[in-house]
């Protein structure tokens, strides 16, 4: 099996920073066929302005909260490249909550922001799949990669709707994997934990400590560069994948190993 997603066309959102910048680059480099997308046009032509001419990247600026917005990113991409073979579904963000205000609609705006706009990106790419694959019933038909979080799993008072999305996106990873599976896609999911974000990279901005905390409670002792999660996404991408669907990968340098109670108890 091949690791090559050379020839192959992808779209990746929330690609103007951090760990959808650094996918998206690295599956460029490695002679992928890229359209970047995110709602920061300012920040898209600041990082790929240059780029943008070279004949394997574009990019695309728009609210894919927006059913509109959706359906131009795949017509965007296929005017560009003719087909589409990898979808990353890397927009998210993170907002704190309190699980006890009920004033509070966070769990409705990260549901909105971080679930919404997959499903429908990824229902209607796998519609493209498909169409695409007409006619041949042994290839593999597409990739759908979600990015999640260990906060799926491991919850903090303060990220309850965070936590509520994410467990939300991994859950439509495994029912999508089963769904479309007799059509030949697959559907995983990385679940990332101590990884440099953008919304992580913000956050120690504005508190210093934190960057302490994650280290010490992370076993190898360290926050991964995005990059670092660029080939796992090309492992789930690729042809070495073939038979992987409906998993949740976690990447988080062993953190979610940890017991955070200290005394040998229980």
């Amino acid at each position: 099996m091949s690791f090559s997603i050379a020839g192959k066309t992808a779209i990746v959102t929330g690609s103007a920073n951090g760990i959808g910048l650094a996918i998206g680059r690295h599956f460029a480099d490695a002679g992928a066929n890229v359209m970047f997308a995110d709602m920061d046009e300012k920040r898209l032509t600041e990082e790929l302005g240059e780029q943008a001419d070279d004949s394997n990247i574009r990019y695309f600026a728009g609210d894919l909260r927006e059913k509109l917005t959706i359906a131009n990113l795949l017509s965007a991409t296929l005017d560009a490249f003719d087909q589409v073979d990898i979808l990353i579904n890397g927009a998210r963000q993170v907002i704190q909550s309190d699980p006890l205000d009920t004033d509070d609609d966070t769990v409705r705006t990260l549901l909105n922001q971080n679930l919404m706009p997959a499903l429908r990106l990824s229902q209607l790419v796998a519609k493209r799949f498909i169409k695409q694959a007409d006619g041949n019933d042994e290839s593999p038909a597409g990739s759908i990669i979600n990015l999640s979080s260990i906060a799926a799993r491991r919850t903090h008072p303060d990220l309850m709707a965070y936590s509520v999305s994410t467990a939300a996106l991994d859950q439509m990873t495994r029912s999508l994997a089963v769904a479309l599976a007799p059509n030949h896609i697959r559907v995983n999911s990385i679940a990332l934990g101590s990884v440099m974000s953008a919304s992580l990279q913000s956050t120690l901005r504005e508190n210093r400590d934190f960057r302490d905390d994650i280290e010490k409670h992370t076993p190898l002792a360290r926050i991964a560069a995005p990059n670092e999660l660029a080939e796992t996404a090309q492992f789930l991408a690729s042809d070495a994948a073939g038979f992987m669907t409906g998993q949740i990968l976690t990447i988080d340098g062993g953190r979610t190993l940890l017991d955070p109670v200290a005394a040998p108890a229980h």
